[in-house]
């Protein structure tokens, strides 16, 4: 069903061309929610826009326009303010029935799209033989939460896990297994991930330090590169390895993923850069081949390359990124492809999407975009790390999350004088530590550094998950209180809005549909965030406000379908946030 504020944009679109003609046609009728409810609801205010154009006071654009708008069984009478805004309050007989539609709807009256679009997200990408660690969390959550929402709305969504799994770094990781622990490349199982990167660290330091062993490492990564039996085999253990490691984080995370790592686009890379010859703008320079780019310079004021084949006949991330945009495109028959990397990685991609779109690779049919995320902070401000200066392991932090979570639950049961099982102890700590710490990210703006704190995102007050969840949790103690069951609440209900926060409460219950069709387009998933925290917000004051189960039958129906209406887009909302809800905490 439309949102309030896609019927008024209707009404006042046709107002429009009802008031000065066929030429008002396509023009965004710039209908807003208001800012300050002693304005109203909502606000049109194409008044000013118009106003040079039809060389006509705005005020007077106004006048025209409500006399022409057709409103009544929406709104109260609309009213002028400043220099021509059109204040718009939304009448209650009309959102009793927005949301007796909404009641009965499972998707809360939220549309599935027109036209489903193939879309491609691409997110986490850890590499092989690394730990994931703190800056991992946003790729990974901040990619699964738009997976999550473009599906609802009704795309088809692919996942996909861009893994770390080629080039220069096995050859090193092998060479130097081979000398110092040969069995690991024989054998399942016969390391833990982490001495996998405690070897690695050794092995990057030989690479750097000594020739040889440089030399040795770059054939193995010829072997590699040629399918040789041995090397193969224990690359293949390597990244099994690695595999089961990342596996535990997705699982504690609720992420599901379709892996295609580096190696996956390996035998396209030469049709790359024969695609590049054939479009004439592969250039070689001093050995390497490479493709200049327009809009880029470096300090001295010369053309930025992007090399695609090194001197010794390699190839970089760049061309392997051009290959995945070409297979994506022509084998997955991707519409849309989403890049959820740190914005660290803004300028590749700039000169990745320049290139391919240069080459023919990119057709004008088909969005790419690169949705970038700062960094996760330490409390002082600077890169988070362990006290010995390493980047924190995000194993670590979801356990330190959890284990904070469950002392707090159990400090606060003392204090309550409740007894509850261990399993219900270790279920509810799981469930408010991971979603506290996804929350916590999700909530930012994403183009914004945050500074990770665990007794702010833990806190049961302020935009926290744990605040979220207890507004949930209140619902369902209103349905135990009472012996309620809200699916059942009988037939023919009526909503009946009397009450200041019960008209409060409601017009935000319909604006879900709206914040999911923003974020569509701007894949910011804080703004959901923002959503179910005023949600919160409004629902506890009209649960302090308007008595639910002491009030009589009638009025008691229609604050029982409030709630259940506030509870069950919590748990909507929540889950598209990658969140799942409690009954009880």
């Amino acid at each position: 069903m439309k949102s309030i504020n896609e019927i008024l944009r209707d009404s006042f679109s046709q107002a429009l061309i009802l008031a000065f003609g066929a030429e008002m046609q396509g023009v965004d009728p710039c209908v807003v929610p208001s800012t300050n409810p002693k304005f109203g609801d909502y606000q049109c205010n194409v008044s000013m826009s118009l106003a040079k154009k039809l060389q006509q006071k705005p005020r007077d654009i106004a006048q025209k326009l409500i006399d022409s708008v057709n409103l009544t069984d929406i709104c109260e009478n609309p009213t002028i303010a400043g220099p021509g805004f059109i204040n718009l309050t939304i009448k209650p007989a009309f959102l009793e029935s927005q949301l007796s539609a909404i009641e009965t709807d499972p998707r809360l009256g939220v549309e599935t799209v027109a036209q489903p679009q193939r879309a491609i997200v691409d997110f986490s990408s850890p590499n092989i033989a690394k730990e994931m660690h703190v800056g991992h969390l946003r790729s990974t959550i901040i990619g699964d939460s738009i997976a999550r929402i473009l599906e609802f709305i009704g795309h088809d969504v692919l996942r996909l896990n861009h893994v770390g799994d080629w080039g220069t770094q096995f050859g090193m990781l092998i060479a130097f297994l081979r000398e110092k622990f040969p069995q690991a490349l024989t054998t399942a199982d016969a390391l833990n991930i982490g001495d996998l990167v405690s070897f690695y660290k050794q092995a990057k330091v030989r690479f750097d330090e000594d020739d040889q062993f440089k030399e040795t490492a770059r054939n193995e990564v010829v072997k590699l590169q040629s399918g040789a039996e041995d090397t193969l085999f224990a690359w293949k253990l390597l990244c099994e390895q690695s595999r089961r490691e990342f596996q535990v984080i997705y699982n504690l995370l609720d992420i599901k993923l379709t892996e295609r790592g580096e190696s996956f686009y390996n035998p396209f890379l030469a049709d790359i850069i024969a695609d590049l010859e054939t479009s004439g703008i592969l250039q070689e320079d001093q050995g390497a081949k490479c493709v200049f780019l327009e809009g880029f310079s470096n300090k001295d004021g010369d053309p930025l390359p992007v090399i695609v084949q090194k001197t010794d006949g390699g190839f970089n991330y760049a061309t392997t990124d051009l290959a995945a945009i070409k297979y994506r495109i022509q084998q997955d028959k991707a519409e849309r492809i989403i890049y959820v990397t740190d914005s660290g990685q803004a300028n590749h991609f700039a000169g990745v999407f320049q290139v391919a779109k240069r080459a023919g690779i990119l057709p004008e049919n088909v969005e790419i975009v690169h949705v970038p995320f700062g960094l996760v902070l330490g409390e002082g401000g600077k890169k988070i790390k362990t006290r010995e200066g390493e980047t924190i392991r995000l194993k670590d932090l979801l356990d330190e999350a959890i284990l904070r979570a469950k002392n707090d639950l159990e400090s606060r049961l003392k204090t309550e004088g409740r007894e509850e099982t261990s399993d219900f102890i270790n279920n509810v700590a799981q469930i408010v530590g991971i979603s506290a710490a996804k929350y916590a990210d999700l909530s930012q703006n994403r183009l914004s550094n945050y500074i990770f704190s665990y007794d702010k995102m833990l806190a049961l007050q302020g935009n926290t998950a744990p605040y979220l969840l207890y507004a949930y949790v209140r619902v369902q103690g209103i349905s135990r209180k009472g012996d309620i069951d809200f699916d059942n609440l009988g037939e023919n209900l009526q909503i009946t809005l009397q009450e200041e926060t019960e008209l409060v409460l409601a017009k935000h219950l319909l604006q879900l549909s709206e914040i999911l069709k923003q974020i569509e387009t701007d894949l910011l998933p804080n703004r959901l965030c923002q959503y179910l925290y005023e949600l919160s917000q409004k629902f506890n004051l009209f649960y302090e406000n308007c008595p639910v189960l002491k009030a009589e039958k009638q009025l008691q129906t229609s604050r029982l379908i409030l709630c259940n209406l506030t509870a069950r887009t919590l748990k909507l909302g929540l889950s598209l946030l990658g969140i799942p809800v409690l009954e009880r905490m």
